[in-house]
C-alpha cells in the first residue's frame, strides 16, 4: 500500500470517527468515535525520516489517551447519578468538561498544545487546529452549563493565548497560542448559542486555511523569514498580514464578526464583566499581529540563512481571492449581524 493509499484511509477513518461522536446518542458511541478519530490521526503524525514528529505524534497520544481514560471514568460516574448527591453529580460533569477540554487544548489543559505544533507539518497543523476540535467541541455543547469553572476556562485561554504568542519566535508555536485564544471565544459562543459557535468556527477555519497555505507554499517556519523583504514580494506580505489582523479579530476585517456577535450575545445575557475582560485581553494578540506585520513590511532584515520559494504556484493564485474574503467583513458583518 503506498502512501497516498494510507493517507487516504485514514483521513476517511478520521472523519468517520468524528460523525460517529457528533451523530452519537449514547456516551459510549461518543468515547468510540472519539478512540476512532485519534487511533486515524496518530499514523498521519508519524514520519520516519523525521523524528521529531514521531516524538510529537507520541506525546499527542498520551495526552489524548489520558483524557479518554478520564472521559470513560465519568461517564461511569454520570450513570450511577441517581444514587449520587448534587455535589456529586457536578463533580462528573467537571470532569467530562475537562476531559474535552483537554482534547482540543484549552487552558488550563494547554501545556501539550504548542509542543506538538511546533514539530509537525503546515497541514497537520491545519488539522490539529480545526477538524480534531469538531468533535470534542460538539460533544461539549451537548452538556456545557452557565459555571463559574466554564468563565474561568475562558479567560485562562484568552489570557494564555494572549501572553504566550508574545515572545514566540516560531509561526506554529504563535499559531498555537492563537488557537487557545480562539478556544475561549468558542467556548464563550457555546455557552450563549451554538449556530454562533457554527459561525466562529467556520470562520476561524477558512482563515487558518488562508495562513497556513501562504506559510506552507512559501517555506514559512520562523518570524526572521517574513522580514526578509529581499526574498518576499510585498504584495504576498499584505496577503498575509491582512488574513493575519483578520483572523485576530480586528474591525472591520471577517475575523471580527464572530467576536462581535458573541460580545452582542453576552452583554444581551447580562455578562458584561466577562465580555469586557475576554476583550481587553484579546487587544493583546492583535498587539503582537500587528507589530509583526508592521515590522515585516517597514523594516528590511536581510541577515538570513534561509532561502524561500513558492513550491505551488496554483495555489498562489487562488489565495488572493480567499484573501478577498477574509477582508469583506464589514459588508458581511452588516448584513449578518441584524440576522443573529
Amino acid at each position: 500500500m503506498n502512501n497516498n493509499s494510507k493517507k487516504l484511509l485514514f483521513l476517511s477513518t478520521l472523519m468517520m470517527g468524528t460523525i460517529l461522536s457528533i451523530s452519537s446518542n449514547s456516551w459510549l458511541g461518543v468515547w468510540m468515535g472519539l478512540e476512532i478519530n485519534l487511533l486515524s490521526f496518530i499514523p498521519m503524525l508519524t514520519n520516519n525520516k523525521n523524528m521529531m514528529m514521531n516524538e510529537s505524534a507520541i506525546k499527542y497520544f498520551i495526552v489524548q489517551a489520558m483524557a479518554s481514560t478520564m472521559l470513560l471514568f465519568s461517564i461511569l460516574l454520570i450513570q450511577m447519578k441517581f444514587t449520587m448527591s448534587w455535589e456529586k453529580q457536578l463533580i462528573s460533569s467537571m470532569m467530562v468538561w475537562s476531559s474535552l477540554l483537554l482534547k482540543i487544548g484549552a487552558a488550563p489543559f494547554h501545556f501539550w498544545f504548542p509542543e506538538v505544533m511546533s514539530a509537525l507539518s503546515w497541514i497537520n497543523c491545519l488539522t490539529l487546529m480545526t477538524w480534531q476540535k469538531i468533535a470534542p467541541m460538539m460533544v461539549l455543547s451537548y452538556c456545557i452549563q452557565m459555571s463559574k469553572f466554564i468563565f474561568l476556562v475562558n479567560i485562562l485561554s484568552i489570557f494564555i493565548g494572549a501572553m504566550g504568542g508574545l515572545n514566540q519566535t516560531s509561526l506554529k508555536k504563535g499559531f498555537a497560542y492563537s488557537s487557545i485564544s480562539h478556544l475561549g471565544w468558542m467556548t464563550s459562543s457555546l455557552i450563549v448559542s451554538e449556530n454562533v459557535w457554527e459561525l466562529y468556527f467556520f470562520i476561524y477555519s477558512l482563515l487558518s486555511v488562508i495562513l497556513i497555505l501562504l506559510f506552507k507554499n512559501m517555506n514559512l517556519f520562523m518570524l526572521n523569514q517574513i522580514y526578509s523583504a529581499n526574498n518576499m514580494k510585498t504584495e504576498i506580505k499584505f496577503m498575509m498580514f491582512l488574513s493575519l489582523l483578520s483572523l485576530g479579530g480586528l474591525p472591520p476585517f471577517l475575523g471580527f464578526l464572530p467576536k462581535w456577535i458573541v460580545i452582542q450575545l453576552l452583554i444581551e445575557n447580562n455578562m458584561t464583566t466577562i465580555m469586557t475582560i475576554m476583550v481587553v485581553l484579546t487587544t493583546i494578540t492583535l498587539y503582537y499581529y500587528l507589530r509583526i506585520s508592521f515590522s515585516a513590511l517597514i523594516l528590511s532584515y536581510t541577515e538570513n540563512s534561509w532561502s524561500l520559494s513558492i513550491k505551488n504556484e496554483k495555489t498562489m493564485l487562488i489565495l488572493p481571492f480567499m484573501v478577498m474574503i477574509s477582508t469583506m467583513g464589514l459588508i458581511c458583518s452588516s448584513t449578518l449581524i441584524s440576522y443573529y
